[in-house]
């Protein structure tokens, strides 16, 4: 088993993703408990989201999905078993 002070020494060769340290094994990837808490933070608040462009209407919104080869529901498809 590791000890105490074998968790808290860095990581040769990687550098944490919030600050640049050195990581250290015990808070992997980050190199302390603060910039996993900034990583987390940064999460809840949604600085990590993926920006989308979302369509205008209805209309667009069907144009783009069968675009992309998802093709469109329709109500006779709506609550049918397949």
């Amino acid at each position: 088993m590791r000890s105490m002070t074998d968790a808290s020494k860095p990581v040769d060769g990687a550098a944490c993703p919030i600050c640049g340290k050195p990581r250290a094994p015990r808070y992997r990837p980050f190199c302390s408990k603060r910039c996993a808490d900034v990583d987390l933070a940064r999460w809840f608040s949604g600085s990590y989201a993926i920006p989308a462009e979302e369509p205008a209407d209805e209309e667009d919104f069907a144009i783009a999905r069968i675009g992309a080869g998802e093709g469109t529901a329709t109500d006779d498809d709506e609550g049918t078993a397949h």
